[in-house]
């Protein structure tokens, strides 16, 4: 009997109607993002900060504890894998490329920790990288395997509503970052504003806008403009009620007539225009709802500035008195608004800018005091009724994660793991090298 041949099949087409649209690349999300992640084709110095060149840019810099050996990631490269993805699939191997780092060891000065006296450059073998094939899969011991693209929760901020036992309608939004620290801000039973860290602490809000530079009652007044200035010339009745901003001080003596947080009474008026005082600043919880929920705010509050509620916060996260209050500052900084600990990435950043009409920087991946403002300001428009909630599984608040990010991660992962190693080691080795 005699051995079949391989006949080229021809494909016939039984469509009657021309088709007028060149039929897309449908793998072209796997491979594109997989290119993007190794960004092979570009020049070491114009790679941009993605994939794997961030997750280095990320690590580096690394120096030991006296800063005696300061490590710096010049660039990385790919060896060329050894076998072809088909002979992979023959022999049951991975198909893959050997990483290597161009890694600079700087060894610094002992009178002056900012000069370096001796360099060494290194290529440092890093392990190997599965490589992707032109079908976008992965060979891995002769089986082909794919990374299966993620839908998820896009970062950015989802406000929400939920009904109390007693049947109150409570609000919260959440600011949910790629990286770092949730935060939730929710109204309660009392119209207060309430912030809560990571699902655990739970403090007024005013709490955190005196951390943030807020620090006097007047500050957060104006910082929602809550304020209004009346001339008593002028008052009318409407604003019998309101409360003062301010002291008022007698300008001679020092002496103080009303305290900050009084209500205005008829009594008080006449008082003041006898004392000739010309206007007053007052905060009108009666008429404006904004208004009515800082002041219920500010009664939960139990600090009055910026140090007290620095030390209360620390105190609230960490679990222990902070040692200074300046490490209590850097803490809060370091939570909210350092690269390395925070990042809602430039589809967090782009979905901030476009649901307060903010214009923020795209690059900008750490919160501003703005946002948080722009935060409090629409989760008290909804406990008024002007603006609704938002829906989570509506598809523009949701996200597709290719390959490439995924990826990141997992280096990322595996990168600050080996890191804690290195550091062990360059603190071990002093003076010896």
């Amino acid at each position: 009997m005699e051995p079949t041949t391989n006949i080229s099949q021809k494909t016939v087409s039984f469509q009657k109607t021309p088709s007028y649209l060149d039929l897309p690349d449908l793998l072209d999300i796997q491979t594109k993002s997989y290119e993007m992640f190794l960004q092979l084709d570009i020049p070491v110095d114009e790679r941009q900060n993605i994939g794997l060149e961030e997750v280095f840019r990320n690590v580096f810099p690394m120096e030991d504890s006296y800063r005696n050996y300061v490590l710096e990631y010049k660039s990385y490269y790919l060896g060329t894998p050894k076998h072809t993805a088909d002979d992979c699939i023959d022999r049951g191997v991975t198909y893959s490329a050997p990483l290597r780092v161009k890694l600079i060891l700087h060894i610094t000065d002992e009178e002056n920790r900012n000069k370096f006296i001796h360099s060494i450059e290194q290529d440092v073998y890093f392990g190997n990288i599965p490589f992707m094939t032109g079908k976008g899969t992965f060979v891995i011991n002769g089986a082909e395997r794919v990374v299966v693209c993620q839908l998820h929760r896009s970062p950015g901020v989802f406000f929400d509503e939920s009904i109390h036992p007693n049947g109150t309608k409570l609000f919260q939004a959440r600011i949910i970052p790629i990286r770092g620290t949730w935060i939730d801000f929710t109204t309660d039973i009392h119209d207060s504003l309430f912030v809560i860290v990571d699902r655990r602490r739970k403090f007024p809000v005013t709490m955190l806008l005196r951390t943030l530079g807020f620090s006097s009652n007047k500050d957060i007044f104006k910082a929602f403009q809550c304020i209004i200035e009346v001339s008593l010339k002028d008052i009318e009745k409407k604003y019998i009620g309101a409360s003062l901003v301010e002291d008022i001080v007698d300008t001679k003596t020092g002496e103080i007539f009303f305290e900050a947080g009084e209500e205005v009474s008829e009594e008080m008026v006449d008082s003041l225009k006898e004392i000739g005082v010309k206007s007053i600043n007052l905060v009108d919880g009666q008429k404006n709802f904004k208004s009515l929920l800082i002041l219920n705010t500010i009664e939960k509050d139990p600090t009055h500035n910026t140090e007290e509620a620095l030390k209360v916060v620390y105190q609230l996260l960490r679990n222990s008195e902070p040692p200074t209050l300046e490490t209590a500052q850097k803490f809060i900084e370091r939570m909210l608004f350092s690269p390395k600990k925070y990042d809602l990435g430039e589809v967090g950043r782009y979905r901030l800018n476009q649901q307060f009409n903010v214009g923020a920087a795209i690059d900008h991946t750490v919160l501003t005091i703005d946002d948080i403002l722009q935060v409090i300001n629409y989760l008290i428009d909804m406990r008024k009724g002007d603006r609704g909630t938002d829906d989570i599984d509506h598809l523009g608040n949701r996200r597709v994660r290719t390959v490439g990010e995924q990826l990141t991660d997992q280096f990322g992962t595996a990168l600050s793991r080996m890191i804690r190693t290195i550091h062990e080691r360059m603190n071990l080795r002093e003076a010896e090298s």
